[in-house]
This record gives structure tokens, sequence and C-alpha cells, in this order.
């Protein structure tokens, strides 16, 4: 991301930090309804411009992304999906409508909404220290796991550095790691401030988060993934990858990046996510996504207190935005607010966000910018579609 992040926040890096996602770089996570035949739209529905398309066509046209997916529900709970580009360069094949995409930091929302649902359950206290559950693992310089918090984890106030930017460009597509890796790695750094004094956004919170999560439940982390969240709201099309899962399972388009701007397109479809883990690492659809977040705010994943706490923010810069715990509020053009998160994994880039009312969106591309103008003509496709 850029450092203009601060003013409009985007999941995954910093902007200023690397934005290819070519053989030389490494994007990580950071970002409605089942795949089946939507509901017909009213003729009303159907009458309205369709700004949305002239949206996803322009990323592929301007933009020069390969593809362009995207699901969009109204209040009435009327979908339509929409595509845009071709689903695989070498072929010219078509873009699968509602194909299955790497969805990168949207992954943090699912872990916190675990973590969450343990709360509600007492087995772990959003003011909990991490060394609570996790004794003396946390130490490093100005880093100690018995002064950082559940919550501070959840929020990104932790002061824990980022471990992404440490990942070996070389090994990205196939070397597995463990999630202790990925927190050896962080705590190679120097703490970026004390526990609370301030927002950074690091994926390093979330490797804690999920370890906490199979600390207490004696489970894998993808496991309570599945039985708490995709299969309690009938997700059919959403999974965690297995150890060594390289592919996506079903339809999809394939997804690429450019190690810099003008370069020529790398093919990352198949990889190995476990860089991403908790805070990256799963697989859904845009219309799947939008059923998770939709059923989230509605109450369907948590118990009101604990839902409210996930609503709380703390602001990201002066951008309007705020981060609560695990899920993001951004302001809309037309007034309110949309709830979400977002997702940056090499091969695809995913925004999106529900209203309160009940409006949808997820939109997805097949390769992350290589600066911020794709990614804030992206975000204004969604903020569109919501305010149309």
């Amino acid at each position: 991301m850029r450092e203009q992040m601060w003013q409009r926040f985007l999941p995954g890096r910093q902007r200023g930090g690397r934005r290819g996602v070519g053989p030389a770089a490494v994007v990580l996570a950071v970002g409605v309804l089942t795949m089946g035949v939507a509901p017909a739209p009213t003729e009303a529905f159907a009458a309205r411009p369709d700004t949305v398309q002239q949206g996803l066509d322009a990323l592929v046209r301007s933009d020069g992304l390969p593809a362009a997916l995207a699901s969009v529900r109204d209040r009435q709970g009327r979908t339509r999906t929409h595509t845009a580009g071709v689903g695989d360069l070498a072929t010219g094949s078509k873009v699968p409508r509602d194909g299955q995409v790497r969805i990168g930091s949207n992954t943090k929302t699912f872990t916190a909404v675990v973590v969450l649902q343990l709360v509600g359950e007492g087995k772990i206290g959003l003011d909990d220290l991490v060394d609570t559950h996790l004794k003396g693992l946390v130490r490093g310089d100005g880093i100690d796991g018995s002064k950082i918090t559940v919550r501070q984890l959840l929020q990104h106030t932790s002061g824990i550095p980022d471990y992404e930017g440490l990942i070996p460009d070389s090994t990205l597509e196939y070397r597995y790691f463990d999630p202790r890796d990925l927190l050896d790695l962080a705590l190679q750094q120097k703490a970026d401030f004390a526990p609370g004094e301030r927002f950074k956004y690091s994926s390093s919170n979330y490797v804690l988060a999920g370890l906490i999560v199979q600390k207490v439940t004696g489970r894998p982390l993808a496991e309570e993934i599945d039985r708490r969240v995709v299969k309690r709201i009938g997700l059919r099309h959403t999974y965690f990858p297995a150890q060594g899962d390289r592919t996506i399972r079903e339809a999809h388009p394939r997804g690429y990046g450019r190690a810099s701007a003008g370069g020529p397109l790398h093919d990352f479809t198949e990889l190995d996510p476990s860089a991403g883990w908790a805070a990256g690492q799963m697989i859904s659809t845009n219309s799947e996504v939008n059923q998770f977040f939709t059923a989230l705010l509605a109450g369907d994943l948590l118990q009101p207190a604990q839902l409210a706490q996930m609503r709380t923010v703390v602001p990201i810069g002066d951008s309007g935005a705020g981060y609560g715990l695990g899920i993001i509020s951004r302001p809309l053009s037309c007034g309110g607010v949309y709830w979400g998160h977002g997702g940056d994994i090499a091969g695809f880039e995913t925004r999106g966000g529900v209203t309160d009312d009940g409006r949808a969106v997820n939109v997805a591309v097949t390769a992350v910018p290589t600066d911020g103008t794709a990614t804030d003509h992206l975000e204004k496709v969604v903020d569109t579609a919501l305010c149309r």
C-alpha cells in the first residue's frame, strides 16, 4: 500500500510498500450468495444504468487488469453478477461468472469472528494478555506478550511489526510457511510502537490470533473457521486450503501479477497460500463474501455484545474510515458507511462490503495493481454499486 493508506485504507500492506506481485515481490492478504442462478431482477432493477459493468470494463480496458468480477445485492436481496475481461490470458477463455478467487485479507474477518465467538463463550477475554494463552511466545525488541491484549491484536494496535516484507521472494509460490515461521519473521524486527499507542496494519497480529484460537480450542484454525462460520451460514464455495493445496478447486479466473508497472504478467494462480494463513489464506466467491458479511452484520454469527465490540472502530488517519475488530468501516459518497474488509494476495485483489440496510457488493480483479490508481478505481466501483 502507499502511504495514502492512512487517508484511504487498503488491506494487505501499506501503500508505499511493495505493490508488485511478480516473481520479485509478494502481496499477501494481508483482501454473495451461493454460485447458482441468481434471482431474476425486476424490471426496475434491470432498467438502471449498468454502472457496475461500466466500471468493470474500465478496470480491464483502462487499468490493464486481465479480468474483473462483481456480485451486487440490493436491499430486497436481488443479486446480479458481472464479469469483464478474460479468465485465462493463454486461452482467452471467458471469466467464470461468480468464480472462485483468493480473498486475501478478508480471511482476517473470518478469524476475528471465531475469536469473538470464543469471547462470547467465555473462553477468551478481549482484554486477556497474549501471554495468558501463548505464554512466553511473543518476545522481541520492544515486543512483550505480557503487555499486549487480544483486542489489540484484532484491532492492529499491538505495535507488532508486519512479517510480509521479510518473506523471501523466490519461495512465494512453492514454500510452505508454518505459522511459527511467520511469527519468527515478525519478531526479528523492532516493535513499531508501544501496545495501544496507535493503529498500524500488520498481518502478524492475525497469525497470533489464529494461534490463540488453536491453543484454546485444541483444533486447527481451518477446522474452527469451517465449523463455526462456513457451515453455519451455508457457504458452499468458501474454504481454507489445506496444507500443500496450491490449487483453486472450482471454476475460477487465473490470477496474475507484475513486478513493476508495464512489466510482463506472471501467472500466480497456483501457489502455496500459507504465508497468509489466519491473515489471508482463504478462497471464496464474490457472492459468498457478500453472504458472509451480510450474515455477520445481521447478527447470525456473533452475539450482540461481541458484534458491538467488533463494530467499535479506531480511526484510520483522517480518511473517515475506521478499523474495528477484524472489520473496516468506510464512508460512502452518498452518505453513511459500509462494512467489510478486502484483501490482496498474489494474483487477486478484492474490495467490497455491506450496509446496515442490506446492500452488498464484492469486486475482485485478477491482478494486484502495481500502483494505487487501479485500486482507487476498484473502490469507486464498490461505492457506485452501493450508492446507486
